[in-house]
Protein backbone atom coordinates (compact mmCIF):
# COMPACT_ATOMS: atom_id res chain seq x y z
CA UNK A 1 0.00 0.00 0.00
CA UNK A 2 1.21 3.64 -0.54
CA UNK A 3 2.44 6.25 2.07
CA UNK A 4 -1.11 7.68 2.18
CA UNK A 5 -2.36 4.14 3.57
CA UNK A 6 -4.07 6.25 6.90
CA UNK A 7 -5.29 9.20 4.66
CA UNK A 8 -6.86 6.84 1.59
CA UNK A 9 -8.60 4.20 3.88
CA UNK A 10 -12.30 4.79 4.28
CA UNK A 11 -13.63 1.37 5.67
CA UNK A 12 -12.77 -0.44 8.27
CA UNK A 13 -11.25 -3.71 7.90
CA UNK A 14 -14.01 -5.68 9.23
CA UNK A 15 -15.81 -4.94 6.28
CA UNK A 16 -14.44 -6.61 4.11
CA UNK A 17 -15.11 -10.95 4.15
CA UNK A 18 -12.13 -13.24 2.66
CA UNK A 19 -14.87 -16.10 3.01
CA UNK A 20 -15.90 -17.45 -0.01
CA UNK A 21 -19.10 -19.77 0.47
CA UNK A 22 -21.70 -21.43 -0.92
CA UNK A 23 -24.56 -18.93 0.35
CA UNK A 24 -22.66 -16.00 -1.37
CA UNK A 25 -22.10 -17.67 -4.47
CA UNK A 26 -25.70 -18.95 -4.67
CA UNK A 27 -26.61 -14.99 -4.41
CA UNK A 28 -24.40 -13.15 -6.65
CA UNK A 29 -27.08 -13.37 -9.20
CA UNK A 30 -29.97 -12.05 -7.01
CA UNK A 31 -27.52 -9.39 -6.07
CA UNK A 32 -26.87 -8.04 -9.83
CA UNK A 33 -30.42 -8.17 -10.59
CA UNK A 34 -31.04 -5.81 -7.35
CA UNK A 35 -28.00 -4.08 -8.56
CA UNK A 36 -28.67 -3.21 -11.96
CA UNK A 37 -32.55 -2.04 -11.13
CA UNK A 38 -31.09 0.65 -8.54
CA UNK A 39 -28.69 1.43 -11.65
CA UNK A 40 -31.68 2.02 -13.69
CA UNK A 41 -33.35 4.32 -11.51
CA UNK A 42 -30.26 6.28 -10.80
CA UNK A 43 -29.68 6.78 -14.51
CA UNK A 44 -33.29 8.24 -15.16
CA UNK A 45 -31.35 11.25 -12.93
CA UNK A 46 -28.47 11.72 -15.46
CA UNK A 47 -30.52 13.82 -17.86
CA UNK A 48 -31.00 16.64 -15.12
CA UNK A 49 -27.74 16.00 -13.85
CA UNK A 50 -26.43 16.63 -17.47
CA UNK A 51 -28.44 19.69 -17.40
CA UNK A 52 -26.16 21.01 -14.45
CA UNK A 53 -22.99 20.83 -16.28
CA UNK A 54 -21.57 24.01 -17.23
CA UNK A 55 -19.65 27.04 -16.62
CA UNK A 56 -21.46 27.83 -13.22
CA UNK A 57 -18.24 29.50 -12.50
CA UNK A 58 -19.15 31.72 -9.75
CA UNK A 59 -19.73 27.94 -7.56
CA UNK A 60 -18.44 28.44 -4.07
CA UNK A 61 -16.94 24.67 -4.10
CA UNK A 62 -14.55 24.44 -1.67
CA UNK A 63 -13.43 26.41 1.88
CA UNK A 64 -9.46 27.36 0.28
CA UNK A 65 -10.14 29.35 -2.44
CA UNK A 66 -5.92 29.28 -3.33
CA UNK A 67 -6.09 25.49 -3.05
CA UNK A 68 -3.33 24.29 -5.31
CA UNK A 69 -4.95 21.88 -7.81
CA UNK A 70 -4.34 19.44 -10.79
CA UNK A 71 -6.61 21.87 -13.08
CA UNK A 72 -8.04 25.13 -12.43
CA UNK A 73 -11.00 25.14 -10.38
CA UNK A 74 -12.95 26.47 -13.55
CA UNK A 75 -11.97 23.60 -14.87
CA UNK A 76 -13.89 21.30 -12.33
CA UNK A 77 -16.53 23.78 -12.15
CA UNK A 78 -16.90 23.83 -16.29
CA UNK A 79 -17.27 19.55 -15.89
CA UNK A 80 -19.92 19.79 -13.28
CA UNK A 81 -17.71 17.74 -10.90
CA UNK A 82 -18.74 19.44 -7.95
CA UNK A 83 -21.98 19.10 -8.38
CA UNK A 84 -24.51 16.25 -6.08
CA UNK A 85 -27.76 14.80 -5.59
CA UNK A 86 -30.47 16.19 -3.47
CA UNK A 87 -29.70 13.33 -0.91
CA UNK A 88 -26.59 13.34 1.39
CA UNK A 89 -25.97 10.05 2.81
CA UNK A 90 -23.73 10.48 7.16
CA UNK A 91 -21.02 8.57 5.14
CA UNK A 92 -20.28 11.51 2.17
CA UNK A 93 -20.94 14.59 5.08
CA UNK A 94 -17.15 14.95 5.10
CA UNK A 95 -17.04 15.90 1.42
CA UNK A 96 -19.95 18.46 0.80
CA UNK A 97 -19.24 22.27 1.18
CA UNK A 98 -22.48 23.33 0.96
CA UNK A 99 -26.21 23.41 -0.47
CA UNK A 100 -27.25 25.06 -3.11
CA UNK A 101 -30.76 27.23 -3.14
CA UNK A 102 -32.20 24.52 -5.29
CA UNK A 103 -31.48 21.35 -3.24
CA UNK A 104 -28.22 19.86 -4.56
CA UNK A 105 -25.66 19.22 -2.71
CA UNK A 106 -22.22 20.77 -3.66
CA UNK A 107 -19.07 18.74 -3.09
CA UNK A 108 -15.90 20.26 -1.98
CA UNK A 109 -13.77 19.84 -5.15
CA UNK A 110 -10.06 20.51 -3.14
CA UNK A 111 -10.93 16.63 -1.93
CA UNK A 112 -11.74 15.60 -4.68
CA UNK A 113 -8.49 17.07 -6.37
CA UNK A 114 -6.76 15.39 -3.05
CA UNK A 115 -8.53 12.29 -3.28
CA UNK A 116 -7.36 11.66 -7.03
CA UNK A 117 -3.74 12.12 -5.79
CA UNK A 118 -4.41 10.05 -3.22
CA UNK A 119 -5.72 7.05 -5.42
CA UNK A 120 -2.90 7.70 -7.93
CA UNK A 121 -0.65 6.98 -5.24
CA UNK A 122 -2.26 3.59 -4.10
CA UNK A 123 -2.68 2.32 -8.02
CA UNK A 124 0.71 3.45 -8.79
CA UNK A 125 1.69 0.54 -6.18
CA UNK A 126 -0.10 -2.44 -8.39
CA UNK A 127 1.08 -4.14 -11.26
CA UNK A 128 -1.28 -2.72 -14.15
CA UNK A 129 -2.72 -5.50 -15.17
CA UNK A 130 -3.42 -6.20 -11.88
CA UNK A 131 -5.90 -3.11 -11.77
CA UNK A 132 -9.60 -3.50 -12.57
CA UNK A 133 -11.51 -0.88 -13.49
CA UNK A 134 -15.80 -1.65 -13.50
CA UNK A 135 -18.31 0.55 -15.18
CA UNK A 136 -21.69 -0.02 -15.64
CA UNK A 137 -23.06 3.64 -16.01
CA UNK A 138 -23.17 4.26 -19.86
CA UNK A 139 -21.06 7.84 -19.08
CA UNK A 140 -18.83 5.96 -17.20
CA UNK A 141 -17.80 3.23 -19.59
CA UNK A 142 -15.81 4.68 -22.03
CA UNK A 143 -13.78 7.09 -19.95
CA UNK A 144 -12.76 3.83 -17.57
CA UNK A 145 -12.22 1.81 -21.11
CA UNK A 146 -9.73 4.73 -21.61
CA UNK A 147 -8.27 4.92 -18.16
CA UNK A 148 -7.57 1.05 -18.61
CA UNK A 149 -6.15 1.49 -21.38
CA UNK A 150 -3.74 4.16 -20.31
CA UNK A 151 -2.61 2.96 -16.86
CA UNK A 152 -2.57 -0.90 -18.51
CA UNK A 153 -5.33 -1.94 -16.11
CA UNK A 154 -8.00 -4.62 -17.40
CA UNK A 155 -11.61 -3.01 -17.89
CA UNK A 156 -15.52 -4.77 -17.08
CA UNK A 157 -17.79 -2.38 -18.49
CA UNK A 158 -21.68 -2.52 -18.71
CA UNK A 159 -23.29 -5.46 -16.85
CA UNK A 160 -20.56 -7.07 -14.37
CA UNK A 161 -20.91 -10.76 -14.82
CA UNK A 162 -21.44 -12.07 -11.16
CA UNK A 163 -18.57 -15.01 -10.42
CA UNK A 164 -15.91 -12.93 -12.49
CA UNK A 165 -14.01 -12.49 -9.21
CA UNK A 166 -15.28 -15.25 -7.49
CA UNK A 167 -15.89 -18.11 -9.55
CA UNK A 168 -12.94 -19.93 -10.94
CA UNK A 169 -14.73 -22.30 -12.97
CA UNK A 170 -16.40 -18.59 -14.99
CA UNK A 171 -14.39 -18.47 -18.21
CA UNK A 172 -13.95 -14.77 -17.82
CA UNK A 173 -12.76 -15.42 -14.03
CA UNK A 174 -10.09 -13.08 -13.14
CA UNK A 175 -7.88 -12.08 -9.84
CA UNK A 176 -6.85 -8.55 -9.58
CA UNK A 177 -5.69 -6.89 -6.61
CA UNK A 178 -7.12 -3.61 -6.87
CA UNK A 179 -10.72 -2.66 -8.17
CA UNK A 180 -11.69 0.54 -9.01
CA UNK A 181 -15.49 1.49 -9.51
CA UNK A 182 -17.56 4.70 -11.26
CA UNK A 183 -20.43 4.12 -8.64
CA UNK A 184 -20.68 2.07 -5.38
CA UNK A 185 -24.81 1.81 -6.49
CA UNK A 186 -24.51 0.68 -10.29
CA UNK A 187 -21.16 -1.31 -9.46
CA UNK A 188 -22.82 -3.19 -6.38
CA UNK A 189 -21.75 -6.67 -7.62
CA UNK A 190 -18.25 -5.73 -8.16
CA UNK A 191 -17.93 -4.21 -4.57
CA UNK A 192 -19.56 -6.97 -3.07
CA UNK A 193 -17.31 -9.77 -5.05
CA UNK A 194 -14.44 -7.52 -3.94
CA UNK A 195 -15.13 -7.43 -0.64
CA UNK A 196 -15.76 -11.17 -0.74
CA UNK A 197 -12.10 -11.88 -1.74
CA UNK A 198 -10.55 -9.54 0.44
CA UNK A 199 -9.28 -7.02 -1.97
CA UNK A 200 -9.51 -3.10 -1.97
CA UNK A 201 -12.44 -0.79 -3.57
CA UNK A 202 -11.53 2.95 -4.55
CA UNK A 203 -15.00 4.38 -5.77
CA UNK A 204 -16.00 7.59 -7.30
CA UNK A 205 -18.60 8.47 -5.08
CA UNK A 206 -21.57 11.34 -5.10
CA UNK A 207 -23.35 12.98 -2.04
CA UNK A 208 -25.88 9.52 -2.42
CA UNK A 209 -23.48 6.73 -1.80
CA UNK A 210 -22.81 4.47 1.32
CA UNK A 211 -19.37 4.34 1.10
CA UNK A 212 -18.80 1.44 4.30
CA UNK A 213 -17.38 -0.86 1.77
CA UNK A 214 -14.91 0.95 -0.44
CA UNK A 215 -11.86 1.49 0.90
CA UNK A 216 -10.67 4.82 -0.97
CA UNK A 217 -13.59 7.33 -1.53
CA UNK A 218 -12.71 9.93 -4.98
CA UNK A 219 -15.88 12.43 -4.27
CA UNK A 220 -17.31 13.79 -7.58
CA UNK A 221 -20.52 13.72 -9.68
CA UNK A 222 -20.87 10.03 -10.83
CA UNK A 223 -23.14 10.69 -13.12
CA UNK A 224 -22.21 13.20 -15.03
CA UNK A 225 -20.48 12.53 -18.69
CA UNK A 226 -18.07 15.44 -18.63
CA UNK A 227 -17.66 14.72 -14.90
CA UNK A 228 -16.06 10.99 -14.77
CA UNK A 229 -14.33 12.15 -17.94
CA UNK A 230 -12.33 14.91 -15.92
CA UNK A 231 -11.61 12.31 -13.08
CA UNK A 232 -10.66 9.54 -15.01
CA UNK A 233 -8.49 11.56 -17.31
CA UNK A 234 -6.90 13.37 -14.18
CA UNK A 235 -6.49 9.72 -12.30
CA UNK A 236 -5.10 8.17 -15.58
CA UNK A 237 -2.22 10.96 -15.71
CA UNK A 238 -1.54 11.10 -12.06
CA UNK A 239 -1.15 7.45 -12.22
CA UNK A 240 1.44 7.41 -15.02
CA UNK A 241 3.74 10.39 -13.20
CA UNK A 242 3.68 8.45 -10.09
CA UNK A 243 5.10 5.47 -12.16
CA UNK A 244 7.55 8.12 -13.40
CA UNK A 245 5.94 7.78 -16.97
CA UNK A 246 5.21 11.09 -19.57
CA UNK A 247 1.08 11.75 -19.07
CA UNK A 248 0.23 11.91 -22.61
CA UNK A 249 -3.31 12.39 -22.73
CA UNK A 250 -5.53 15.12 -22.77
CA UNK A 251 -9.02 15.48 -21.65
CA UNK A 252 -10.91 14.78 -25.23
CA UNK A 253 -9.09 11.61 -24.72
CA UNK A 254 -11.26 10.32 -22.29
CA UNK A 255 -14.98 12.43 -23.37
CA UNK A 256 -17.57 10.53 -24.33
CA UNK A 257 -19.59 11.33 -27.37
CA UNK A 258 -23.28 12.00 -26.71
Amino acid sequence: MSGNENEGLDAAESDVDPDVDEETVATEAETEESAAGADDVAEEDEAAAEADEGPALDEDVMPDEEADLLIPVEDYLAAGVHIGTQQKTKDMDRFIHRVRTDGLYVLDVSMTDKRIRTAADFLANYEPEQILVASSRQYGRFPAEKFADAVGARARTGRFIPGTLTNPDYEGYIEPDVVVVTDPIGDAQAVKEAITVGIPVIAMCDSNNQTSNVDLVVPTNNKGRKALSVVYWLLANETLDRRGAEPAYSLDDFETEI
